[in-house]
């Protein structure tokens, strides 16, 4: 039952447990149940809601992609140092990665200048960081399985065909 509960939260709309309980012909009670397991089990960390970037007012601040390359350490390998990366504020996201580069960060900051600081500053100089490439997020097209409709045309702008 737990696959069908994580299922419908991941990709149905906002449910609450009458609703799921009634999806899947179980009684509250049950899903109730099961939502406690999933919690205890570390599996169900909390909510989040998905915004609309666009539907945000101007000036919300800004989102980067840094790949990083650091050096592992002896008997820790890659975990101190991407542990302390991930206690950062401005740190979303923070994963190891395979491939050309080491970590993948995901960073939030008011400014391009905030994040650049933050990168040059603060990353850039932690013992064992060797390098980062910063790519700031200009566009979101989909994120977390929603698709974001593109804007409507400018009714000034003439449609072009082929």
């Amino acid at each position: 039952m737990a696959d069908e509960v994580l299922k419908l939260l991941l990709e149905g709309e906002a449910l609450d447990k009458a609703q799921i309980a009634t999806i899947l012909n179980r009684s509250e009670a049950e899903i109730e149940a099961e939502f406690a397991a999933l919690k205890k089990k570390g599996i169900l960390l909390g909510w989040r809601p998905i915004l609309h970037p666009a539907a945000l007012a101007e000036g919300e601040g800004v989102h980067a992609l840094i790949e990083v390359k650091i050096t592992p350490e002896r008997d820790g390998g890659f975990d101190r140092i991407a542990e302390r990366i991930a206690r950062f504020s401005e740190v979303e996201t923070c994963y190891l990665m395979s491939g050309a580069y080491d970590l993948v960060v995901i960073v939030h900051g008011k400014t391009l200048h905030s994040v650049a600081n933050f990168v040059a500053a603060r990353l850039s100089s932690i013992e064992g960081v060797l390098s980062t490439a910063t790519h700031f997020m200009l566009k979101v097209y989909k994120e977390q399985g929603h698709m974001f409709e593109r804007d409507q045309q400018d009714p000034d702008k003439l449609s072009v065909s082929p």
